[in-house]
């Protein structure tokens, strides 16, 4: 019986530990005009897709792929490590931080030349600073974002894009990448920052970030973004923006032009806003169902359509439901079951003697003072007694 209840509590309480479960779907796949080859839309906290298209068909994403490069080296090395360039780094075609052979310059500054200025040369530096090669750097990222991100079609050669028939993505992989990366306060600050002063050894300058939505063409909201394009890829996007309760990710690719990459990132952001609100269940939130009490472990997130009021219950296995006014079921998470602090056995038994110790002892000083009221009235009578014969 004792292992029965052993295994029970130990099954209960494992449902702490289980992840989010958020009934992710597209919403309305036609709803909108998007003119790149592919494209997703997420909300960020709660992973749900609001849009997508061919956004599981493997392409070419440029310099996108320096997002993975950036968030890998901020996870995997200490950003004040000094990194010597070297001549292979300082050979990178495309666009540059203009590094010099045997310049020395710290982790966290090639990283922001990777991601503000699309640095290849940062890129290739951070590569063989951390893993010592390109070839090697490559084989750990991909491991890194399958084990750790949890990617499912991405393949990447080297850290910057350049192209490489094999260097592969899709849409829904970037922006899980992104997702896991936004997450991290330091990458997050560098995908966001719009300009920067620049010294380096030969080279004196401001940077700019190249995404025309958080400089030339602004929109409201915008947080973050990378771009990226070669011939063989088109113009490619990634933007985070966020208003209120809503915190999108969009993605971009395969568009035939630069105007084009831009419309449809508007467009894809105009219609999550538009249309979506984020709702959050705070940590430790309580629910009750047949007289046992639940809460929820961590902060969980869904987003629904403006218009629909959601409601949440409990099911018969514990787990709160997130149903609209049709009781269609929009997402489904884990609770933690409450279970009431009893008192141990030991404790009561201590306070059940200390009771009875406490009623013989009263027991025993009521027949004392019995006994003493006697005796005092025995020798009062004594004395009376001997008073008088005198």
């Amino acid at each position: 019986m004792k292992k029965l209840l052993i295994i029970t509590i130990l099954i209960m309480s494992s449902n702490i530990f289980l992840p989010m479960q958020a009934l992710s779907s597209t919403h309305f796949e036609n709803s909108i005009d998007i003119q790149s080859e592919a494209a997703i839309l997420i909300e960020q906290d709660s992973g749900e897709i609001l849009f997508q298209k061919n956004a599981q068909t493997k392409m070419y994403p440029a310099s996108l792929t320096k997002i993975a490069t950036a968030i890998y080296a901020i996870d995997k090395a200490d950003l004040n490590e000094i990194t010597t360039v070297s001549k292979n780094a300082t050979e990178a075609e495309g666009t540059r931080i203009y590094l010099e052979e045997g310049e020395t310059i710290t982790l966290k500054k090639l990283i922001q030349g990777l991601l503000i200025n699309s640095g290849n040369d940062a890129g290739i530096a951070i590569a063989e600073h951390i893993d010592g090669s390109i070839e090697k750097f490559s084989k750990n990222l991909n491991s890194y974002l399958s084990e750790e991100i949890g990617v499912e079609n991405t393949n990447f050669t080297n850290p910057h894009g350049l192209f490489n028939e094999n260097h592969v993505t899709t849409a829904e992989d970037l922006a899980k990448i992104t997702k896991y990366a936004i997450k991290n306060k330091v990458f997050r600050e560098i995908f966001g920052t719009k300009e920067l002063e620049w010294k380096d050894q030969k080279w004196e300058t401001t940077l700019f970030s190249h995404h025309k939505l958080m400089r030339e063409r602004p929109y409201n909201g915008v947080t973050g973004g990378k771009t990226g394009y070669v011939d063989q890829s088109g113009h490619t996007l990634v933007t985070t923006a966020s208003k209120g309760d809503l915190n999108l990710i969009a993605v971009t690719l395969a568009a035939s032009s630069q105007p084009i990459a831009y419309n449809d990132t508007v467009s894809l952001l105009d219609y999550g806003f538009n249309n979506f609100k984020t709702v959050t269940i705070a940590k430790g939130e309580e629910y009750s169902l047949n007289n046992i009490k639940y809460r929820s472990p961590q902060d969980y997130y869904y987003t629904i359509q403006k218009e629909v009021e959601a409601k949440h219950r409990i099911n018969s296995e514990g787990k709160l439901e997130v149903i609209n006014s049709s009781n269609e079921l929009l997402s489904l998470f884990e609770l933690e079951k409450i279970i009431e602090k009893k008192v141990p056995e030991k404790i009561s038994n201590t306070n059940n003697n200390r009771e009875l110790s406490n009623s013989k002892l009263e027991t025993h000083l009521s027949i004392l003072m019995v006994i003493s009221a006697l005796s005092a009235f025995i020798l009062i009578s004594l004395f009376y007694n001997d008073i008088r014969k005198i």
